[in-house]
């Protein structure tokens, strides 16, 4: 609220018109809600990962001792807590980092402040291999989701161990083409599915078994989740999840979404692609 100068109470103020708004810019809790990220902190560990924890590691179990030696000498490991930024997009940064505990989010944002979620990563997953590969700047940013910890590799090492051998090598083109295999089958989504189509594709994705039948996304994710991951608006997702409960597709529970008819689901994503070829080929 904004008090009138003293001297001037009881003359007639003009409402003052809302400040406009940047082309793009996102409202709270809107369609580019980010998630919301601790400022540069400590972490909570940060310490060397010895020789057999290294080899306990599921990236590394079926290399013997003797090919992890050099590894061993530099890995660490490192502890972030929820929200914590663990790399930054276009960072010069060139490590190299395994999951093994806790959630990780990868995002993208546009200079107009939309964020787009590109993927989750779990324990086991592997992510700065591009840049370590191609000694670029970053391509996107990750965000700790859960109390994390990983072990952390540097670069030059890492690569020298992946052409040391030709199993190293195909241990890690093998995590790069299920890489590409993932991001073809979502641009595929984004450019031939409708809104409702690629809602339902993810729900599937994000799904699990239920006990009394069907499958269940639990917890509910926000709207504005399921938006930036399937590039549209919190209100179209919101619209069409409605859209799909009334159809009998989906249920709005408190505990989470529940796809009761799963096959249909499946055979609407289907019918959405109208022949286009399926990507992963």
């Amino acid at each position: 609220m904004i008090l009138p100068c003293l001297g001037r109470r009881n003359e007639a103020r003009a409402p003052r018109p809302p400040a406009p708004r940047e082309r793009g810019a996102s409202r709270p809790g809107g369609e580019g809600a980010r998630l919301r990220r601790r400022p540069p902190a400590a972490l909570w560990l940060e310490e060397p990962c010895t020789m057999d924890e290294l080899s306990r590691l599921p990236f590394f179990r079926s290399f013997d001792r003797a090919a992890l030696e050099p590894l061993a000498t530099v890995a660490r490991w490192r502890g972030y807590a929820p929200g914590q930024t663990v790399i930054e997009a276009g960072d010069p940064s060139r490590e190299v980092a395994l999951v093994v505990e806790g959630e990780l989010r990868v995002v993208t944002r546009s200079s107009g402040g939309h964020e787009m979620i590109l993927a989750e990563l779990r324990a086991g997953s592997l992510f700065g291999e591009i840049a370590a590969i191609d000694g670029g700047q970053r391509s996107a940013s990750v965000v700790a989701l859960t109390r994390a910890r990983v072990c952390s590799i540097a670069a030059a090492p890492f690569m020298a161990f992946a052409l040391s051998t030709p199993e190293a090598s195909h241990h890690l083109m093998r995590c790069l083409a299920a890489l590409v295999r993932e991001k073809d089958a979502r641009l595929m989504e984004l450019a031939v599915l409708p809104v409702r189509a690629r809602l339902a594709a993810l729900l599937l994705r994000l799904s699990r078994p239920r006990e009394r039948g069907g499958r269940v996304v639990s917890p509910p994710p926000p709207h504005h989740e399921l938006a930036s991951r399937i590039g549209t608006r919190r209100e179209v997702v919101s619209r069409t999840l409605s859209a799909l409960q009334r159809d009998g597709l989906a249920e709005l529970t408190r505990g989470g979404v529940v796809l009761p008819r799963v096959e249909a689901l499946e055979a609407e994503v289907e019918a959405g692609y109208g022949g286009a070829p399926r990507p992963g080929a």
